[in-house]
């Protein structure tokens, strides 16, 4: 990152949420061969990916799209409320939280963090372990992941805020947190992924 645009370190750090289902893929993975009793070893994590690679790849070029135009719009953020200032990393937190137009620019920032992180969070929660539990597109499984957002909107919404919580942690703690937070968020994801999508297929079986 060049010294004149260290402001980026705020919505780069926030756009990791809109990346990390991509690095959970892994995670889901072993949380499958356990599941299934399946032999587990350190390759099974690193080439998770190749159950279903061609439409993993779709979904985080798609995620990594959100998260440029997360840093996009943030910048566009910075330079309307800040005029095109350059604070230097050691009066980042000050101009971001002391300045008179400080409380406009966290709470407009934060709508839209809110708006890209809900888009992201809906069509990626079930998604992604999806492409790696079935050889489905990724369409199908995009479309069971909004479906099952909708039909357990409440839970989904608790889950939601239980990711960030945890996540954050992590990223406050200088990463070293989510040495505990990836694991363990990436098999609780798996099995709420399974409890999920038996809820969404009892509702489509209920409904024909």
């Amino acid at each position: 990152m060049v010294s004149g645009a260290i402001y980026l370190a705020l919505p780069l750090t926030a756009g990791f949420f809109f990346v990390a289902p991509l690095i959970a893929v892994g995670f889901y993975e072993i949380s499958r061969r356990l599941g299934a009793g399946e032999a587990v070893s350190g390759w099974d994590f690193l080439l998770a990916w190749r159950r279903n690679g061609a439409q993993i790849a779709l979904l985080g070029l798609l995620l990594m799209l959100a998260h440029l135009v997360w840093v996009r719009v943030a910048t566009l953020l910075f330079a309307l409320f800040f005029a095109g200032a350059n604070p230097s990393l050691e009066r980042l937190f000050d101009a971001v939280v002391f300045s008179p137009v400080s409380i406009s620019f966290l709470l407009t920032g934060s709508i839209v963090g809110l708006v890209l992180g809900a888009i992201v969070f809906s069509i990626s929660v079930i998604s992604i372990p999806m492409l790696i539990d079935r050889d489905v597109s990724v369409i199908i499984a995009v479309a069971t992941s909004l479906k099952a957002v909708r039909v357990n909107g409440p839970a989904m919404a608790l889950w939601a805020a239980l990711i960030v919580a945890f996540t954050a942690f992590g990223l406050a703690t200088f990463y070293l947190g989510l040495i505990v937070v990836l694991p363990l968020l990436g098999h609780a994801s798996w099995h709420a992924y399974k409890d999920v999508v038996e809820t969404v297929n009892a509702s489509g079986s209920s409904q024909a």
